[in-house]
């Protein structure tokens, strides 16, 4: 029996609409795929059909402007056909082996990298920032572009041990995915809100306020007579939600906000489970525009993991072989009071074994 067919008037028109038509003719079909060269996949279907997808790299954040040309290019090889990735790449969809190289030099022309594929860093996944977001402890758009300008070689090229994923989250409420990054970088905030105690009565309600804090530490108080609010701060966690539901408690301090780097999360269970983020930086300040100590920390661990790790292994696999001693001794990164969890269960996740690698 056919699907019923699908009928509402919300939402965005089902994806198979804007499928490439060899796609929708071999939809789980695909035998095989290959990487062609950087930045350039190849998927061949059990019936032989084969289109190649070409990845650009692009910002989160893009003009007008950047859309049209890049839909133009999709006009002009592709018939039309792109789509934007979770980590926003532009892939250019073409069933013709001859359009592959002329699109990439158009790309070129207009200033477009194109790589990401295989084994290489590809675009880097990140939040909103000081351009939108209320709640960030640094800027996003910023601290990647400035990264990416650092490691453009190993976008363009497969020169890895591994695809190398990199988070940026402006804070630690981390709508990027910085928790289970190779790398990731985010922002952290080390002081707690502030208090304006004159509009915080007229600006918000004090027990949605209370409640926004996840842990306890925010109490109903009188203050000059008035109904207000205190933070207990040896509970609070820095994270901002306060301030999202009052405006009265904002939490940014441009004196020490600032930036953590983390390493060795990872989704895939290929070869080993998925594994969370660990500490590696505890903090870095604020140094815009271009963020020189964030960019040479974060280049720093990719060129010691590429030139240690095995073939397939992702850097947190690479720590887990050598043991963090020696990853914190290859890197040269210092070891801090910071990196030990001192989390109420954290008991539960320390090595209790005398097997440890030195």
């Amino acid at each position: 029996m056919a699907a019923p067919k699908r009928k509402t008037d919300m939402g965005p028109p089902h994806y198979d609409q804007m499928l490439h038509p060899v796609v929708k003719a071999n939809y789980g079909k695909w035998k095989y795929h290959e990487n062609v060269k950087p930045g350039v996949l190849l998927h061949v279907s059990e019936s032989g059909a084969k289109l190649y997808t070409v990845r650009a790299a692009s910002s989160r954040l893009v003009s007008i402007e950047n859309i049209r040309d890049m839909c133009n290019l999709a006009d002009k090889y592709c018939d039309g056909f792109l789509r934007y990735t979770s980590r926003n790449n532009v892939e250019f969809m073409t069933d013709k082996e001859a359009n592959v190289d002329p699109l990439i030099k158009d790309l070129a022309a207009i200033g477009i990298p194109v790589g990401g594929t295989g084994a290489s860093i590809s675009n880097i996944v990140h939040t909103q920032g000081w351009v939108h977001c209320h709640s960030s402890a640094t800027d996003a758009s910023g601290v990647v572009k400035a990264t990416m300008d650092e490691l453009i070689g190993y976008f363009t090229s497969m020169t890895l041990p591994a695809h190398l994923r990199i988070a940026v989250a402006c804070c630690l409420n981390m709508c990027g995915a910085v928790h289970c990054s190779d790398i990731a970088i985010l922002g952290i905030h080390r002081t707690p809100p502030t208090i304006d105690h004159s509009r915080l009565g007229n600006m918000c309600e004090i027990p949605t306020t209370v409640a926004s804090c996840p842990k306890a530490a925010i109490r109903p108080a009188m203050v000059d007579g008035k109904q207000s609010v205190e933070v207990v701060e040896d509970l609070c966690m820095y994270c901002g939600n306060c301030y999202t539901v009052c405006p009265a408690m904002p939490i940014a301090n441009p004196l020490n906000d600032g930036i953590s780097i983390w390493v060795g999360g990872k989704v895939s269970n290929s070869r080993s489970k998925p594994m969370f983020s660990k500490l590696a930086i505890p903090y870095i300040p604020n140094n815009p525009p271009r963020w020189p100590e964030v960019t040479s920390a974060v280049k720093n661990i990719v060129e010691v993991y590429a030139s240690d790790a095995k073939k397939y292994e992702r850097v947190g696999e690479w720590i887990e072989r050598i043991g963090w001693p020696q990853f914190f001794s290859k890197t040269g990164l210092e070891f801090t009071k910071y990196h030990i969890d001192d989390f109420t269960l954290a008991s539960s996740t320390y090595n209790s074994s005398t097997q440890i690698k030195f």
